[in-house]
């Protein structure tokens, strides 16, 4: 099982179009964590999970999501609302409260994958404008049995392997 997640594209629409295009024979699941800067109702999202970013303008877009893929739970936010920038907890404790085993956000841009207290917790880091990465990036998750695989991708697909790390989950 595999699912597709990405944020802070500020804009670009053709770019998402091609990431989708590349993976959606793959995967099962979509998500964008904001600052698509695009609407809701963008044809580029037909089958994707979107939330709100601080820089989207569109209130058809939720703050928040929760959806289920192959037998795990992933709570999606952008996280300007829960203070990524300062602390980790709040996206724990929303992991607690939704019953999510991993929590994907977005806003800092800076690619990162973690497990706090038996949670994943992911950011893709930003397709358009990275920070403490020199381009753009976004993350396949791959279950296998009891482990997950987070492969973090350049934009034409590559995998960053410096970045990629596999953690063992339940679910």
């Amino acid at each position: 099982m595999k699912v597709l997640i990405m944020s802070d594209s500020h804009g670009w629409e053709k770019e998402v179009e091609e990431v989708i295009d590349r993976h959606k024979e793959e995967v099962e699941g979509i998500l964008h964590c904001g600052d698509s800067e695009l609407n809701a109702s963008a044809p580029v999202f037909e089958n994707t999970t979107v939330v709100r970013g601080n820089c989207d303008m569109d209130d058809g877009l939720p703050e928040e999501a929760v959806e289920d893929f192959g037998g795990i739970r992933f709570f999606a936010a952008h996280g300007h609302l829960l203070n990524v920038k300062t602390t980790e907890m709040n996206l724990i404790y929303k992991a607690q409260e939704s019953e999510a085993d991993v929590v994907c956000f977005g806003h800092t841009h800076t690619p990162t994958a973690v497990q706090e207290k038996g949670t994943l917790l992911i950011n893709p880091g930003s397709m358009r404008l990275p920070r403490q990465y020199p381009e753009g990036t976004y993350v396949l998750l791959e279950k296998n049995q009891d482990e997950v695989h987070i492969s973090f991708r350049n934009m034409k697909g590559e995998p960053v392997e410096e970045l990629s790390k596999t953690f063992s989950i339940n679910g």
